[in-house]
């Protein structure tokens, strides 16, 4: 499927922020291309090897295109191994996942041992308690 980007990430959004980046309106620091993505370090990275992997073409998040999200995800993984270490790829979904522009993008997030990120609750942490069925009463 073909698509051309977009102004507007969200609805009442205002202009997409990643599709101005990606057509060269907006500055950011390029750290990889491709012909289908671009690789930028975010503003205010959570760590020395942050960065964002974004499609050329604008698609919501994760969920909305399957096949761009795989080519994306695809970049992703080929900075992370070029980057070398341990990593975090994760992509969010929604504004309740903290999802804060809406178009899709992967962080990859080199990690070092004792570099206090904390991303996921300790090791261990008390089990939560099992969700009990609810009463259903016929009708």
């Amino acid at each position: 499927m073909t698509k051309t980007a977009v102004l507007g990430a969200d609805p009442g959004a205002g202009p997409c922020v990643f599709c101005a980046i990606v057509e060269g309106r907006s500055p950011a620091t390029v750290v990889a291309e491709w012909p289908d993505a671009i690789a930028i370090i975010p503003l205010g990275p959570c760590g020395p090897r942050h960065r964002l992997v974004i499609p050329r073409v604008h698609v919501r998040d994760a969920l909305e295109d399957p096949d761009v999200n795989v080519a994306t995800i695809r970049r992703a993984t080929e900075l992370a191994s070029a980057q070398g270490g341990d990593c975090h790829l994760i992509a969010n979904v929604g504004p309740n996942a903290e999802q804060t522009v809406f178009h899709l993008h992967w962080h990859v997030v080199g990690r070092e041992a004792g570099d206090s990120l904390a991303l996921w609750p300790a090791k261990n942490p008390a089990p939560a308690e099992p969700a009990r069925p609810k009463n259903r009463e016929a009708t």
